[in-house]
């Protein structure tokens, strides 16, 4: 396994991230359990949840899952453990969104369910600019002090959300953002606009979430029609995106790697990012995630894959202006 610093951070994590959003759903917990003894064996440190997690309705499975798994001794230490707050867990009017109200409560229930005393890193699901930054970094900062959390991070910002949080955290003489989770990979380059760029500007470290589209990069052409790869939503993918998977796949051919491989190893070659999220629904899908750290991608396959995936056409304003 390879390990980077999230972000500016001093904190060093692995180059891949376990999702974990299908445990309790399509992933039964014996199986979570196994493949999160799995990922710490390969080296994997890093874990991802959120409350919303799990499918059961305010009940925040999925974390309850992880800290059952915790509570079996010796793997709390080695896990830099990372959630996200925002969405809704209860039916009351302050039960989601960013106020200091609910990040509190939020992160008091985050910590009953993992049976942990400290999230390592601690994300906003998504931006609400209905809520002052004062009062996010107040409630924020509260939280560093009493040792619950340690890092924040953001999730689905834009470019301009990431200037205005750091620079209101700046003036608090609070760090502010480490990370930003954007939905990220071959097929969906938007964030290569100005989030990317406010990233690399801020010391921001990106962990991109859907780094194989969906499955859609995964093999969809050639591989089993089971699972993720089978949906109606993927079906429609591949008719819209056909030739240029047929592109993909055969260039994925040539290089003699797995397609999945090929666009996590692109991903990875982004200094700004810190670990694309990876979320095995099986052991096996874990197993063969971290043959991507050693797919080296030449100067040509790299012009290649933008041919057939082409981004925005660079950063803003240079990609639509003179």
């Amino acid at each position: 396994m390879q390990y980077t610093s999230l972000g500016r951070s001093g904190l060093h994590v692995s180059r891949l991230c376990l999702g974990t959003m299908n445990f309790g759903g399509p992933t039964s917990e014996p199986d979570s359990f196994a493949i999160m003894d799995r990922a710490l064996d390969l080296g994997i440190n890093f874990f991802d949840t959120a409350d919303v997690y799990g499918g059961r309705k305010w009940e925040g499975l999925t974390e309850q899952i992880l800290g059952r798994w915790f509570a079996g001794g010796g793997r709390r230490d080695r896990v830099v453990l990372a959630t996200k707050c925002l969405g809704a867990m209860g039916p009351g009017e302050m039960d989601r969104g960013l106020s200091a109200y609910h990040i509190r409560r939020a992160c008091e229930g985050s910590l009953g369910r993992m049976q942990t005393d400290h999230i390592d890193l601690y994300q906003m699901h998504h931006i609400e600019r209905s809520t002052p930054w004062e009062e996010i970094w107040q409630a924020m900062e509260q939280l560093v002090r009493e040792g619950k959390i340690t890092y924040v991070g953001s999730s689905n910002f834009a470019g301009w959300d990431i200037v205005r949080a750091n620079e209101a955290a700046a003036r608090r003489n609070f760090m502010g953002l480490v990370s930003e989770q954007s939905k990220y990979s071959l097929d969906t380059r938007m964030i290569e606009l100005e989030v990317i760029p406010a990233c690399r500007a801020y010391g921001i470290g990106i962990i991109p979430y859907s780094p194989i589209g969906g499955g859609l990069l995964g093999g969809v052409l050639d591989g089993p029609k089971d699972g993720r790869r089978a949906s109606e939503q993927v079906s429609e993918l591949v008719a819209r995106h056909r030739p240029k998977l047929e592109r993909y796949e055969n260039l994925c051919r040539q290089l003699g790697e797995k397609p999945a491989d090929v666009a996590l190893a692109w991903m990875l070659a982004n200094p700004v990012v810190t670990a694309p999220i990876v979320g095995p629904r099986t052991m096996d899908q874990l197993e063969g995630c971290t043959h991507c750290l050693e797919v080296e991608l030449d100067e040509r396959a790299m012009q290649q894959l933008d041919e057939i995936w082409p981004g925005p056409g660079g950063e803003a304003p240079q990609a639509y202006a003179w």
